[in-house]
């Protein structure tokens, strides 16, 4: 299936990227299930070349039932600097302190042509999952439960809600609501919690980081987290939804030399040091004070909050 109708999509046509999508659904495929697949599609962002990534997942997807969409990775090696489209390099300095990757850019593109690709399908609701994750059969449920549980603690009633299930760091985590099945959601007082790597959407979120997140300041994973800025309601669960697979160790972002390398002396990032003195502040406060926390928690949520 091919996506050629989206506003902007013309943008992408012109450094040469094709989208291709795949769809796995099991009932299809003659593997004999229980109950049919899951209505709710989780959009599989992969590098054409990593062809072993997809065939794991794409396993996963036919054991637990669950129905997947391959969305086509854009190769950041591939665009050359001044094709790039929503990107000012000077903003990015600013921002980070150092030069962009490549592969950064071709992850932050990715996500949006997931997002825009949920958006087409007219789905009120997705998952958006990186190649380098384990899914399970428990992911759907444990998410959705996830999404109606911050329904009430949470100051927009337009349902648009972005959750992260997966993160690399939880310092400060507040409570906020938990589910059925033990999850805990909340926000970080400090962060960049790092990864993208799986997240819940809502249509309504998804246009709205569509909208806010056109232009890349920041790596996807940190400009997602964002709440304050997109001025989508974002969460994220105590405990990660999902495993990462042994893929995760063979990064096509970068490694920690290749950022080293980008990065230059501390007093010439004078800049970036304001704006993370600034965007900590405005962290704290969204986790602190920006909804209202649940009376009833579980026992460790408690916990956690008493500390």
């Amino acid at each position: 299936m091919l996506i050629s109708a989206f506003s902007g999509m013309d943008e992408y046509w012109s450094v040469g990227v094709v989208l291709m999508l795949e769809r796995v659904e099991p009932t299809k495929v003659g593997v004999e299930m229980a109950m049919p697949a899951s209505p709710l599609r989780i959009y599989v962002i992969n590098l054409d070349r990593c062809t072993e990534r997809w065939a794991r997942m794409r396993s996963q997807a036919i054991q637990f039932g669950l129905n997947i969409v391959r969305v086509a990775a854009i190769d950041g090696h591939s665009v050359d600097d001044e094709q790039r489209v929503g990107f000012h390099p000077r903003s990015f300095y600013f921002h980070n302190g150092r030069t962009i990757l490549a592969g950064e850019y071709g992850c932050y593109r990715s996500h949006l042509l997931a997002l825009e690709t949920f958006v087409l399908s007219g789905e009120s609701m997705a998952i958006v999952v990186e190649d380098d994750v384990d899914l399970n059969p428990g992911l759907i449920p444990r998410a959705v439960e996830a999404v109606s549980a911050v329904s009430a603690v949470s100051s927009v009633k337009s349902g648009g809600r972005v959750i992260k299930l997966a993160n690399h760091r939880k310092v400060g985590f507040r409570a906020l609501a938990s589910t059925v099945h033990g999850d805990v959601v909340g926000r970080c007082r400090h962060g960049p919690q790092g990864s993208a790597a799986c997240y819940i959407v809502t249509r309504q979120a998804a246009l709205n980081l569509l909208q806010t997140m056109d232009t890349m300041l920041l790596p996807f994973d940190v400009a997602l987290e964002r709440g304050w800025s997109t001025g989508v309601e974002t969460f994220s669960t105590e405990d990660n939804l999902v495993e990462f697979s042994p893929h995760r160790r063979d990064t096509t972002i970068g490694k920690r030399a290749h950022y080293r390398a980008v990065k230059p002396h501390f007093m010439l990032r004078i800049t970036t040091h304001w704006f993370r003195v600034h965007d900590q502040m405005r962290r704290w406060f969204y986790a602190t004070w920006a909804c209202h926390k649940m009376e009833h928690l579980p026992s460790s949520a408690r916990t956690q909050q008493a500390n």
